[in-house]
C-alpha cells in the first residue's frame, strides 16, 4: 500500500475584543456564547447568509472578549470578512500566530472537519456533523445563516454527512467519490490514507471509490444515524 506523509495543520488565534464583542459574535456564531460562563471552551461555526460554513473552530473567553481558533492560512480572510459585519459595533480583531499545530489524523479519527480555503463555504453545518458535535445552539436566537440551519434541523433534511473512510492508496482533498455509476460526494480532509468525506448517508457502506481507489467505511466515535429519517421517526 502506498503511504502518504501527514502534514500538521497550523492554527492561529483570532481575538475579538471590545465592549460589543459578546453581542457581535452572538449574532454571528452558531453556538451560544453564554455557555462560556460555565465552560472553558466551546465549538462553533460562522456561516454565510446561505448557511454555508466559513469557519469552524473553538471559542473561549478572554479578557474583554473572546478567542477563536482558526487555520493560520485563513485567519486574515476571516477577520476581513468579519469586519464587513462590524458596522458600528465597538469590537477589535487581532490575529495571534503562535505556530500552534494540530494533527490532522486526530481530527479525522474524531470526526472534526478542518475548514480552510478548499472547504470554505462549501458545506452546511449539518453536512459537517456540527449538530452532533454540540457546535450549534437551536434556541439562542438569530445569527448569520440561522434560518437555513434551523430549517434543516427541524425538517430532518440532512441527507449528506461527514463520514470517515480508509483508502487503499492516498487521495486528495476535493477528489470526487463515486458509487460506480456517478459522483456522489467528495473528500473533505485527508490524513495519510485516513479521510473524512461528505457523502449521502444512505450510501455510506456502498462500494465507493475515489479515482478507482477503494474506500472502507470506518465508524466515527460519536453517534451518527445512517437513516436520514430516523430522527423524524423518533
Amino acid at each position: 500500500m502506498e503511504t502518504a506523509q501527514i502534514q500538521m495543520k497550523t492554527l492561529a488565534t483570532i481575538n475579538v475584543t471590545g465592549p460589543d464583542a459578546f453581542d457581535f459574535l452572538q449574532g454571528q456564531l452558531s453556538n451560544d456564547l453564554r455557555r462560556l460562563d460555565a465552560e472553558a471552551e466551546i465549538l462553533a461555526a460562522w456561516c454565510n447568509p446561505k448557511g454555508r460554513v466559513i469557519w469552524f473552530g473553538t471559542v473561549r473567553a478572554i479578557e474583554s472578549g473572546f478567542a477563536l481558533s482558526a487555520p493560520a492560512s485563513t485567519a486574515a480572510d476571516i477577520v476581513k470578512r468579519l469586519t464587513v459585519f462590524r458596522f458600528r459595533s465597538k469590537v477589535a480583531f487581532d490575529i495571534i500566530d503562535e505556530g500552534v499545530t494540530v494533527d490532522p489524523a486526530f481530527l479525522v479519527q474524531h470526526g472534526y472537519a478542518y475548514i480552510d480555503e478548499e472547504q470554505c463555504e462549501q458545506f452546511t453545518p449539518h453536512m459537517l456533523n456540527l449538530d452532533l458535535l454540540d457546535a450549534i445552539s437551536f434556541d439562542k436566537g438569530c445569527y448569520t445563516g440561522q434560518e437555513i440551519v434551523a430549517r434543516t434541523q427541524f425538517k430532518g433534511a440532512t441527507k449528506r454527512r461527514t463520514l470517515r473512510y480508509e483508502s487503499e492508496a492516498p487521495v486528495s482533498v476535493g477528489d470526487k467519490i463515486s458509487d460506480g455509476t456517478r459522483d456522489i460526494g467528495e473528500v473533505l480532509n485527508v490524513a495519510g490514507t485516513d479521510l473524512l468525506a461528505v457523502v449521502p448517508v444512505d450510501k455510506a457502506d456502498n462500494a465507493l471509490t475515489v479515482n478507482d481507489v477503494k474506500l472502507t467505511h470506518i465508524p466515527l466515535p460519536y453517534d451518527i444515524s445512517l437513516d436520514p429519517a430516523a430522527k423524524r421517526r423518533s
